[in-house]
């Protein structure tokens, strides 16, 4: 019988250095390496007697009833992750939201 020794050499620890701050001295955010990295943005709008009939006939200019008031704020969700909360805002002829709080 013969016993097979491995011998594994161990690395020396990688120097403990602090992050920097994002745009600092030295420092990169590190999302700015990485502008093509895709994600979905979600805005959780309730409806009141929505079905699936309601859907098909959805066209341009349709209004659909929702079940909170105009600056009731609503999650706004990056990957499914709740990472703020909104409300609607109408800039010029388009409808916008806007942060009111980090969540």
């Amino acid at each position: 019988m013969s016993n097979v020794v491995q011998k594994l050499e161990a690395k020396p620890p990688e120097p403990n250095v602090p992050a920097s701050p994002p745009g600092g001295p030295g420092g990169q955010d590190p999302l700015d390496t990485m502008p093509w990295l895709p994600f979905t943005v979600s805005i959780e709008l309730p409806v009141v007697r929505f079905t699936i009939g309601d859907l098909l006939r959805l066209t341009q200019g349709s209004i659909v009833e929702t079940a909170c008031h105009h600056t009731s704020d609503l999650p706004l969700r990056v990957n499914q992750l709740l990472i703020a909360w909104t409300e609607f805002e109408v800039v010029g002829d388009r409808l916008a939201v806007r942060i009111t709080d980090q969540a």
